[in-house]
């Protein structure tokens, strides 16, 4: 029998993929999506491309109904929208994979801190699991409340980590630039900020949130984990003229003098059996097209020994293995299957 599932904030980028991916997936029966805009239009009068897999059309949302509908509610909701439905869904024993900002941060004062309000669920925030699966695996099986990482944190962290985890990094002097896709700003409805129109991000390139982007603390949070004490990163994401992508270059100093052939071993031994990250060779380096649509994360390595630094590189979708391809993965543990199920589609290219 398969599981029921339902996908609320459906109307924006990441639903859209969430929906194309449980739409197909051989464990899931996809029977409600929400979207407060469009509630009682048909699914497919927003995503064409959908016509013909679904009849569904959007309801509001009511987290009751939803509760008794279904096993599994993902939501891809404005910021502070998911503390008022979680603690809902919680209550009547279904589980939950929250694509918004707010279970990822343990911290409730850091997120305060960073989103300028303070959390109202705290229960919520002590169940939840941080759904990187490269960290977090047996955690997540057994969460009821999974909080899908951030685009940008899913880049940087699985391009540092293996060097924290090997003590090969030191802590201090690590900057990640990130570079993103106008997806990951979401669809934005009826506001839509300028830098997002055609006309700005065509042929150009922008910096944003310089010092103060609210995925930095995300960052910080699971590279401290890795690296056993307490780190501050520099980060700074930029918007690139791509419908969806994401590429990271992390400068971290190193503990002491490797090549990048000793890097690039430490990277092969600690995702050795990740079906989603896959370690280039020497002289090979990431590309967006290479994991476009798809779950995977590429990373490489290079030693720098003039700097006695690594130049850590991953190339994700923002809303693949950025977004909603991750959120199935952690569907998957949660349930108990494959991590691949739904999943095996190669990128696609051009």
């Amino acid at each position: 029998m398969k599981v029921k599932v339902a996908v609320a904030g459906a109307s924006g980028y990441m639903g859209a993929e969430l929906l194309r991916l449980l739409l197909v997936h051989p464990h899931v029966e996809l029977v409600a999506v929400t979207s407060e805009r469009l509630s009682g239009e048909p699914l497919d009068s927003l995503y064409p491309h959908l016509r013909g897999l679904t009849l569904l059309t959007f309801d509001a949302l009511d987290p009751e109904r939803l509760a008794r509908a279904v096993e599994c509610v993902f939501l891809a909701l404005p910021h502070m929208e998911s503390q008022k439905a979680v603690p809902v869904l919680r209550r009547h024993g279904r589980k939950v994979i929250d694509l918004s900002a707010d279970y990822r941060l343990k911290d409730a004062g850091a997120y305060a801190t960073w989103y300028k309000t303070p959390h109202a669920d705290a229960d919520g925030l002590a169940a939840a699991v941080y759904g990187l699966p490269e960290l977090h695996r047996k955690v997540i099986a057994s969460a009821s409340v999974v909080a899908n990482p951030g685009c940008y944190p899913v880049g940087a962290v699985l391009a540092i980590g293996p060097l924290l985890r090997a003590g090969l990094a030191r802590g201090e002097g690590i900057v990640i630039d990130g570079k993103s896709g106008v997806t990951g700003a979401g669809a934005q409805g009826r506001k839509v900020d300028p830098m997002y129109l055609y006309t700005e991000a065509n042929e150009n390139l922008q910096a944003y949130g310089v010092a103060v982007h609210r995925h930095t603390p995300e960052i910080e949070q699971e590279l401290s984990g890795l690296a056993g004490r307490s780190l501050t990163v520099a980060f700074t994401p930029h918007l690139i003229p791509l419908n969806r992508g994401l590429f990271t270059t992390a400068s971290v100093p190193l503990a002491k003098g490797a090549t990048t052939a000793d890097l690039l071993a430490c990277y092969r031994e600690v995702y050795a059996g990740e079906p989603f990250v896959r370690v280039l060779p020497e002289g090979r380096l990431p590309t967006t097209r290479a994991v476009a649509a798809s779950n995977f994360c590429d990373v490489a390595v290079v030693a720098d020994p003039r700097t006695q630094r690594a130049v850590c590189l991953s190339a994700i979708d923002n809303l693949g293995k950025g977004g909603a391809a991750n959120g199935v993965q952690n569907l998957n543990l949660m349930f108990g299957w494959d991590e691949r199920a739904g999943l095996e589609a190669p990128p696609v290219y051009p």
